[in-house]
């Protein structure tokens, strides 16, 4: 069971509340705040972020507890400070108390949320053409276990999904749940999860959103985004640690008695030899065994991000991927391939005479920091797109324009000397 709530919070950071004017972006402060600035340029804020000092210090003092007072005593001994973790995670999502499940990771609350849906033989999952690898997997596995079919929406024109193709979808065929990845981790694409989730809520359908690169990138409400659960990490533009996730869960979904297939002693009570029952909130959804120094880190972490303000975060990491965008625009050899009306700070590019894992290895040797996205990851999308693989650039909130502009110059120079013939 989710532990007894901590004190109430101040009434400006209460959901629904109106704040002030936000203070600018204090980069600067920031960085002070980031020790990892100081070791080269991070752009692997899609993978995993620089942590901020006090989601260091919350993991930290959690592990020392636990050390001196041993690991059950520690949990009890700072229950408050637990407590005050779950409504941290709550108030940055605008969320209620008890809608908020801490799970290992985003795949585990995603996996929760999935197997609470009783499909049976020809039921069907409508997702996108992009949605991520793990989700991917676990829909062809349902599929081969149990007969239900997967649907994939196409993408619209301009890129991401095609919402007059899922009201169609759910019109026409009615599936047994949609699934979407807000923010695919292989392309920059923002999908349109609010018209998504408005069209599920209008037809009565249960829908699933993987929010893991869009959490701490950008202001995010699951009630206004009409969806029934939300998947999220802690490792990624959110800056906490890893090893740690969250799922939040709608009234609806409680109502409906939504519940994960195989549940644990934290998610129900076992209270007659053949009868068990689910816990009232969203801690149904979660197991008994996971690390709460992490879930510390994670509440840290989300009182970090709504300190420094999630628009102005937003605003400031998509500038900076402009930026990005627009310098290897102008660079021969590189192709940018980022498309869609919206588009958040994850950057995908190709470069003529490179592979992309080498080039994160070349840009490392550098003190720059990027990932590579493999086909593997993106299938479909990368296919039809004749992509084999993609280096992918992530900046946040408190990286510079000058990093940004010393890794243009680093793929600059990259693009000039192919791999192959370096």
């Amino acid at each position: 069971m989710t532990p007894e709530p901590g004190p109430e919070p101040r009434p400006e950071s209460r959901p629904g509340a109106v704040p002030g004017s936000p203070a600018p972006l204090d980069v600067e402060a920031l960085r002070r705040d980031t020790p990892g600035t100081a070791f080269g340029i991070h752009l692997n804020n899609a993978g995993a972020a620089l942590q901020p000092a006090a989601v260091l210090k919350a993991v930290h003092d959690h592990l020392q507890a636990e050390t001196e007072l041993g690991g059950y005593e520690a949990a009890a001994a700072r229950a408050d400070e637990i407590a005050g973790a779950y409504r941290s995670v709550e108030e940055l999502l605008g969320a209620r108390q008890g809608s908020i499940a801490f799970t290992e990771n985003a795949t585990v609350a995603f996996q929760q949320a999935l197997s609470s849906i009783r499909l049976a033989p020809g039921d069907r999952i409508l997702t996108s053409r992009q949605d991520y690898v793990s989700n991917q997997l676990m829909y062809l596995s349902l599929a081969e276990r149990l007969g239900v079919e997967v649907e994939r929406a196409p993408d619209a024109p301009e890129g991401g999904i095609d919402v007059g193709a899922v009201r169609e979808a759910l019109i026409r065929r009615r599936p047994r749940v949609v699934a979407l990845s807000h923010i695919p981790t292989s392309s920059g694409v923002v999908q349109d999860a609010g018209a998504v989730g408005a069209l599920c809520r209008e037809h009565g359908v249960p829908y699933i959103l993987d929010a893991c690169q869009s959490v701490g990138q950008m202001p995010l409400e699951p009630e206004s985004l009409g969806c029934s659960f939300l998947a999220a990490t802690s490792r990624k533009f959110l800056r906490g640690p890893r090893g740690a996730g969250f799922l939040w869960v709608s009234r609806q979904a409680l109502k409906d008695g939504l519940v994960p297939l195989f549940p644990d002693l934290r998610s129900a009570d076992w209270v007659e030899e053949d009868l068990w029952q689910p816990a009232p909130d969203a801690s149904r959804f979660e197991n008994w065994e996971f690390s709460w120094a992490l879930v510390l880190g994670t509440g840290a972490a989300a009182e970090v991000a709504r300190a420094t303000g999630l628009e102005a975060i937003r605003d400031r990491a998509r500038s900076l991927a402009h930026r990005l965008r627009e310098g290897l625009g102008g660079v021969r050899g590189v192709q940018v391939l980022d498309r869609g009306r919206e588009l958040a700070a994850i950057v995908t590019i190709t470069v003529e005479g490179w592979r992309p894992s080498d080039l994160v290895r070349h840009l490392r040797e550098r003190s720059i920091r990027t990932s590579s996205v493999d086909r593997s990851s993106a299938v479909i999308d990368y296919d039809e797109r004749g992509i084999p693989a993609a280096l992918r650039l992530s900046p946040h909130a408190y990286n510079t324009e000058d990093e940004i502009d010393e890794a243009v110059e680093a793929l600059r120079h990259a693009a000039s000397f192919p791999r192959e013939s370096a």
